[in-house]
């Protein structure tokens, strides 16, 4: 059964949604995201998937007080992202509560740095952000294209260093509600049947999320589609059930 995994994005406190990592484009939804994860955990929901937009922009850590009261007051299993640039921002993360952290520019920038961590806390504890645009990966808040591919990305990771969790975004179809790259997904687990595969950006219905499950996709990422009212509380609660 996949693994659906709501999505909580944070500015200034508050739950948010951006479009394609676009500040300008944001929508504010709740000022409390507690209460937004107390309403997955009731529908049945184990994890979470938590973004501190502020630390991403000031690449260190802003938000872990609201990291620490979703892990603190719910049972929810947080993977947390978002200007972790630092041993000490991963330490804090996960001293927050936080039950995996996700690296994604600092994957790409200090492979040094981010294999340390891999080493230090295991291959269950550390998610590979691999953001696409195109097929070449993304990074600062995908403000910036690398000429590195994605699969070049996955495959040093989990051939060199053993990774096994990776959540994979198409910067094109994130927060546009037009439906997931099952194509780019479809390749990835081609190549490496073996990850466990998380797919961001643009699962917008039911059977976008069946369609995912049916190609053997780990988990999915759910976000504006659920804030927009696409996708219920009680749709999600049908895949975790």
């Amino acid at each position: 059964m996949i693994e659906i995994i709501p999505a909580i994005d944070i500015i200034d406190g508050k739950c948010v949604r951006l479009t394609r990592g676009d500040f300008n484009l944001r929508t504010d939804y709740s000022e409390n995201p507690l209460e937004v994860a107390k309403a997955f955990e009731g529908a049945g929901i184990r994890r979470l998937h938590l973004v501190d937009l502020d630390g991403a922009r000031q690449k260190k850590i802003i938000n872990s007080k609201v990291l620490e009261t979703i892990a603190s007051q719910t049972s929810l299993k947080v993977d947390f992202g978002g200007g972790l640039q630092s041993d000490e921002d991963v330490e804090l993360a996960f001293n927050s509560g936080a039950y995996q952290i996700t690296g994604g520019s600092i994957a790409v920038r200090d492979e040094e740095m981010f294999s340390r961590w891999i080493t230090k806390f295991g291959i269950d504890k550390i998610i590979l952000g691999a953001d696409a645009q195109n097929g070449k990966i993304a990074v600062s808040g995908w403000q910036e294209v690398t000429e590195i591919g994605v699969m070049d990305l996955i495959r040093k990771y989990c051939e060199k260093y053993g990774l096994r969790y990776i959540i994979c975004t198409d910067v094109a179809k994130d927060g546009l509600l037009q439906g997931p790259s099952f194509q780019l997904y479809k390749d990835i687990m081609d190549e490496f049947p073996y990850v466990n595969l998380i797919a961001s950006g643009g699962v917008t219905t039911k059977d976008d999320i069946k369609r995912l499950e049916e190609a053997g996709i780990y988990g999915a990422i759910v976000g504006k589609a659920f804030y927009e009212g696409k996708i219920s509380l009680e749709d999600l609660a049908e895949f975790s059930s």
